[in-house]
């Protein structure tokens, strides 16, 4: 039985929605459901010389600003690159766009005008995000990256797939649907990549990821990168990986270095619009990112700036794809210093100049905060985050200081020269 087969009917056997692991669990050693990972992979390189890449590849890494590996990029390219599955788990921010991305460089053959690499992501944006991280180290390579994504026309995606882009990154229904009507052909394609696999998983893509992997060929590369190990995450790593290559990067090696956390206590809800009015100027002074948990609350914010004429802009799942894409650019050029939203951005999303991000309100999972805070002072880079704080939240900031091992101190009078 090919491991295509075996793959397919594990899947078929343990359903695409599986319950949690019961408590004998006897899953591939090494792993449990708790969502830690050991690692099974031991070398490192900590220079993007001694990789062995591309002469063009590594002109396009030094040019994209890269000097010295990540520890996920130290560990994790190399098995990548020599076509083995690849599990890793690393946090938000740490450089994991990057990781498969060389990785995939290093693999396509250019001079074939056919999709030689399959990305899915959970949202459009961390699509288009991965996209231009693909394009920008394939510069030197004239390497060809479409992004297929929902909201956009599908005529002229089937136009683009159609000319033959070497790499594509998508959202799974779009990718699922290009393959049906056969404009993506998935004959040629070697590596199937999934990033940030627990977010996918929990916004239910479970099916729709299996249905675009049916149709690969059987001894297709799987790598599969997220932040956190649920039990369906490892699921998908025994459905669809053949003795996969683990590397862990622990929370507390890399998390929230770099970045000032501080809490303001705001004795009640109602007065957190009041805080956040006072340190306007200070948000405005550098581009700042604004977190609420909700859809609604994020235009309720924005309408209570905007009457006392702050100005600001949102963003949410709500919107159209265009008014997103509008926003996202605007913001991206600086034109628009201020952005509010909610955890639909906070993956992914990477905006050089964000030095301040400030939680509204604290994330309602404590995963999601680094996500969040990982967007400013991303890797290696200086950053502020402020958490407005309640009576109700102190527990929840208790929390998340202990589960990533960091200390909230209260916000001081010169915060603005912090930043």
């Amino acid at each position: 039985m090919s491991v295509h087969e075996r793959r397919n009917e594990e899947w078929e056997k343990n359903g695409p929605t599986s319950e949690k692991e019961p408590q004998g669990y006897d899953g591939p050693p090494g792993m449990d459901p708790d969502g830690v990972i050991e690692s099974n992979w031991d070398e490192v390189v900590d220079n993007f010389d001694d990789m062995n890449l591309k002469e063009e590849l590594l002109r396009g890494i030094y040019a994209y600003g890269f000097e010295k590996p990540s520890a996920i990029q130290q560990r994790a390219i190399i098995p990548c690159v020599k076509g083995l599955d690849v599990i890793a788990q690393a946090q938000s921010g740490t450089g994991k766009t990057a990781t498969f991305s060389i990785s995939i460089l290093q693999q396509i053959d250019t001079s074939l005008r056919e999709c030689q690499a399959l990305i899915l992501a959970p949202t459009r944006e961390l699509a288009q995000q991965i996209q231009k991280v693909v394009i920008a180290l394939g510069d030197f390579m004239s390497a060809q990256c479409h992004a297929c994504i929902g909201g956009t026309n599908v005529r002229e995606d089937i136009r683009k797939l159609e000319a033959g882009a070497h790499v594509v990154v998508g959202t799974p229904g779009r990718v699922y649907d290009m393959i049906t009507r056969n404009a993506l052909r998935s004959q040629n394609i070697k590596m199937f990549v999934l990033d940030e696999a627990d977010e996918m998983l929990s916004r239910g893509f479970k099916d729709q990821i299996h249905d675009v992997f049916k149709t690969l060929s059987p001894d297709v590369q799987v790598i599969l990168l997220s932040a956190t190990m649920p039990p369906d995450v490892l699921d998908v790593t025994k459905s669809f990986m053949r003795n996969p290559i683990r590397i862990l990067v622990k929370k507390e090696e890399l998390t929230l270095e770099g970045i000032k956390q501080f809490f303001v206590y705001v004795e009640k809800e109602e007065w957190k619009l009041e805080t956040l009015c006072d340190l306007y100027d200070t948000l405005s002074i550098t581009q700042a990112v604004i977190f609420c948990n909700t859809r609604r609350k994020v235009d309720w914010l924005t309408e209570n700036m905007h009457k006392r004429d702050f100005t600001v802009s949102a963003m949410h799942g709500d919107m159209e794809q265009r008014e997103r894409d509008v926003i996202m650019r605007q913001f991206r050029t600086g034109s628009s210093r201020v952005l509010i939203t909610t955890d639909l951005l906070a993956r992914g999303i990477d905006v050089q100049q964000v030095s301040l991000v400030i939680n509204y309100d604290l994330p309602s999972n404590r995963e999601n905060y680094i996500h969040r805070i990982g967007r400013g002072g991303r890797f290696g880079r200086k950053g502020v985050a402020i958490n407005f704080v309640t009576e109700e939240d102190k527990r929840t900031l208790h929390d998340i200081e202990q589960f990533y091992n960091t200390k909230i101190d209260e916000m001081p009078m010169n915060v603005a020269d912090l930043i």
